[in-house]
């Protein structure tokens, strides 16, 4: 299935969201692995979205403590490891909602893990009320997420919710 990403011809994002969203859910039904998912997740929203950057952080135990910790993600490094109540990530973990900021130059206590971000929205999953992951996506354009992003991307969410 992932050799066969149908992606929407049209510019408009609303169209690419609606012809992605079933293809993310045949390339899912079946499979268990949750890397596995959460890769080819990442990977279609990247090539359909255009993103910058495109991926998960999981909800992982650390040093007596818990942290997110980097997944499957697509494109440049990132940072490894994101303690709770930081940067962008983790305050949409400790807030357990969708943050979406215009400029993350702006955003108090941003982690720049790459100068060309611009701006971003990141987006929780749960798993028994509890965040389990978060999405976090990224654009080398200002102001370049609104409602669609966030709608279209809680759909994507939801399903993930299925496969935890």
């Amino acid at each position: 299935m992932a050799e066969n990403l149908l992606i929407a011809t049209e510019s408009d994002k609303t169209s690419r969201y609606k012809t992605l969203l079933p293809q993310l859910e045949a390339l899912t039904l079946g499979e268990t692995d949750l890397t596995a998912n959460l890769a080819n997740i990442a990977a279609a929203l990247k090539q359909t979205m255009d993103f910058f950057w495109v991926g998960f952080y999981l909800v992982k135990d650390g040093a007596n403590k818990q942290e997110l910790v980097l997944g499957p993600f697509q494109g440049p490094i990132a940072c490894t490891r994101i303690g709770l109540g930081k940067g962008v990530c983790g305050t949409s973990w400790k807030e357990k909602s969708v943050i979406i900021v215009p400029d993350v130059e702006a955003f108090p206590g941003h982690i720049a893990c790459s100068s060309a971000s611009k701006s971003e929205i990141v987006l929780p999953a749960f798993k028994n009320n509890e965040v389990a992951l978060v999405l976090d996506v990224d654009s080398d354009k200002l102001n370049d997420f609104d409602s669609i992003d966030e709608n279209y991307l809680l759909q994507v969410m939801r399903l993930i919710e299925k496969l935890l």
